[in-house]
């Protein structure tokens, strides 16, 4: 398994905290990373991956930085607010674009503003661009209206040079929040409670550069499980972590994909053909409930399975833009406001299709695996933003599936 996009983008942010040379491994080799990489470069860093090890990152991060996120850079990916938060703890000043990224619908940074304007922060934004600044950032007790991942990592790295104690309630509760949680306690910070509602931070005053490794990718995990559902057979996920998969995994297990916990690796295996998966109703919601980022996963699978599923969007309110692509693959899908009833088929048909984001793209993928004829997917160029070889390595595992450079954005 890669690590985790969602947790390594954070942890190249947060290197910013400290100068000197940090290292990370289980980088993975993606769009996004390499965005990222081109951000910190930008404001002065020095990134480098390595030859024999193309998994390790180093990144030194000099004295003086430019605390600039500029905008063709932030347009193309969202995740690029999170280097607020240590801008701000670092030199005390930060311009940001505001963030582009996949199109889920409006998805307001309002939350991350206020719960740094609480630390001490004051900003003004003009012209598209975020301007922050702080004499000097104060601990405080923060409720989160939402536990928004985002604002949880922008308050962690603001806060651990902060002159005295932060209190995050209703925190983002996520493995990736844990991850980033560790690396700064690695980097000399003092930081309790992360994975749970709470968490505690006693600034320090200063951080030193560290190494570490990324956790692995959750997301990553649940298309190869999706794909097994989809395609049929068996297949061992090397790094997999179950304990951050439960709901999931209790949803998989009710369609009547079997899972089994390796300690550092899942086996998964689909039913005997000609059985078809059970459909279930699912909703998302924050960790440790069901990831949005696994729906359109979630409903490529019961776009074949037998019965009627509802599927109930709670985070992002367009993250259904998808499914007119699932049905014109044959798909029996019908969306009524934030819920999408799933009637399956007995199987799906290739059909020309395009990648409205990362997580759709991939699901568009696998579908493909349960299609009859040629599915084509176009605008492929976000999958890459998101995975490391995912063609590949459904192609090593039995699937007729290949990239067609240059064509549909591939």
């Amino acid at each position: 398994m890669a690590g985790a996009k969602n947790s390594a983008l954070k942890l190249m942010a947060a290197a910013v905290l400290a100068p000197g040379c940090h290292t990370l491994r289980n980088v993975p080799r993606i769009a996004d990373v390499t965005l990222m990489a081109e951000l910190l470069e930008r404001m002065g860093a020095r990134v480098t991956r390595g030859a024999d090890e193309p998994d390790v990152v180093t990144i030194e991060v000099p004295d003086v930085m430019v605390p600039e996120a500029p905008y063709d850079l932030v347009e193309k990916m969202r995740a690029s607010i999170v280097v607020l938060g240590p801008l701000l703890a670092r030199f005390g000043e930060a311009r940001v674009s505001v963030p582009g990224g996949d199109d889920f619908g409006h998805r307001p940074i309002d939350m991350h503003l206020r719960a740094l304007e609480e630390l001490g922060a004051t900003f003004t934004t003009s012209h598209g661009v975020i301007e922050g600044r702080a004499e000097r950032l104060l601990g405080t007790r923060i409720l989160l209206e939402y536990p928004s991942v985002g604002a949880t990592e922008n308050l962690l790295m603001a806060a651990v040079t902060a002159k005295g104690t932060t209190v995050i309630d209703n925190a983002a509760r996520e493995p990736e929040i844990e991850d980033l949680a560790a690396f700064l306690v690695g980097m000399g910070a003092d930081v309790s409670g992360a994975g749970g509602s709470t968490i505690t931070i006693e600034g320090v005053e200063r951080l030193h550069p560290v190494e570490h490794t990324v956790v692995p990718d959750r997301i990553e995990a649940a298309t190869y499980l999706a794909a097994v559902g989809l395609a049929g057979g068996s297949i061992a996920i090397e790094g997999a972590r179950a304990d951050h998969m439960k709901m999931l995994l209790d949803k998989l297990g009710a369609m009547g994909l079997r899972v089994d916990d390796g300690g550092d690796r899942l086996w998964v295996t689909a039913p005997e053909r000609p059985g078809r998966l059970t459909s279930v109703d699912v909703a998302t919601l924050p960790y440790p409930g069901v990831a949005t980022d696994y729906k359109p996963l979630l409903v490529a699978l019961l776009s074949v399975a037998d019965g009627v599923g509802i599927l109930t969007e709670n985070v992002f309110a367009g993250r259904f833009r998808y499914i007119p692509e699932l049905v014109r693959m044959g798909a029996d899908i019908r969306v009524e406001g934030h819920h999408a009833v799933v009637r399956g088929v007995e199987a799906l048909s290739g059909a020309p299709v395009r990648a409205p984001d990362i997580r759709a793209g991939a699901a568009l993928v696998v579908a493909g695996l349960a299609a009859e004829g040629e599915t084509l997917v176009a605008d492929a160029h976000h999958v890459a933003r998101g995975y490391q070889d995912l063609v590949g390595n459904l192609a090593r595992l039995g699937a007729d599936v290949a990239l067609v450079p240059g064509v549909g954005g591939a």
